[in-house]
């Protein structure tokens, strides 16, 4: 039976998705989420490329905006299925990458490891697939290495308990990407940085799956992209609640079991329990006169 998750995982999820729900619709409040939309903007593209070069299509480069949306361009097409396999790669790809983080960073010691790792992804990617803007902006560049340092400064310069926080809403944000674009989903067409950029990905799912770009079709992968990504989420929980709760047993019975090994030595060694030996409070057998 798998264990409960921890309470401190439960709070960080909770914080993560009342944040990006609540930030997002208040006054200033897309300020404060503004680095963590532009870093699930960034794994969103990546995922693109990944199912670009998976599909043959080629990874050319990725373009992020100001406005948090960005574009990932292939090589070349390819057909109908390779199509539509890099369409859901952009919102299938990026609560994966979420869940993964969330996994792997039990404790400070590994989140500390994780988001090194990270950080060095978004300065790799800066610096061979993130490309300057058709207009010659380069936020892009600046603004991905600049996510890298923040994580990096997380991972060498916070106590452990806040490591692992900063770690898990970064997994959560990357998990609910869907859940917060679910607007830019059921749009008929994609805007980017504020122009016409073709169909949104669920359209474009839609037409090379169902051949329509109905509103039913463009609902129907919209839909499953959200329960993917929610789905994704409850099985990283549960998977990293069920170590911590081992990885805790574990430190209890460690604690424990010195204390336990000394009483035995001590029971072995003392004569009270000891074969053939009397117990000093036993009296001892004389010969009668």
């Amino acid at each position: 039976m798998v264990r409960e998750t921890p309470r401190h995982e439960v709070r960080t999820l909770a914080f993560a998705l009342l944040a990006s729900l609540l930030l997002w619709n208040l006054p200033f409040g897309g300020l404060v989420l503004y680095p963590f939309k532009l870093f699930a903007t960034w794994l969103h593209e990546l995922s693109h490329g990944v199912a670009m070069i998976l599909t043959g299509a080629g990874f050319d480069h990725i373009v992020i905006y100001r406005d948090t949306s960005g574009l990932a361009y292939a090589y070349t097409s390819v057909g109908p299925f390779g199509t539509a396999i890099i369409a859901a790669a952009g919102y299938m790809g990026t609560p994966l990458w979420g869940a993964a983080l969330l996994v792997v960073t039990p404790n400070g010691h590994t989140a500390r490891r994780a988001l090194l790792v990270l950080a060095g992804l978004l300065v790799l990617t800066t610096i061979f697939v993130i490309a300057p803007a058709p207009n010659g902006d380069r936020f892009g560049q600046w603004a991905t290495p600049a996510i890298g340092a923040g994580v990096a400064l997380c991972a060498l310069a916070l106590p452990d308990r806040w490591r692992v926080l900063g770690a898990h809403f970064l997994a959560s944000q990357a998990c609910v990407n869907a859940l917060l674009d679910i607007r830019v989903l059921l749009r008929p067409s994609q805007v980017v940085d504020g122009k016409y950029a073709g169909m949104s990905d669920a359209h474009n799912m839609a037409l090379n799956t169902f051949g329509t770009t109905a509103t039913w079709a463009v609902w129907t992968w919209a839909i499953i992209w959200l329960a993917w990504s929610l789905g994704v989420l409850y099985v990283a929980l549960r998977i990293s609640g069920s170590r911590e709760m081992k990885s805790a047993d574990r430190r209890a019975r460690a604690r424990v079991s010195p204390r336990g090994d000394s009483d035995r030595g001590a029971r072995r060694r003392s004569p009270a329990t000891a074969p053939g030996e009397k117990a000093p409070s036993e009296p001892t057998d004389t010969a009668e006169s």
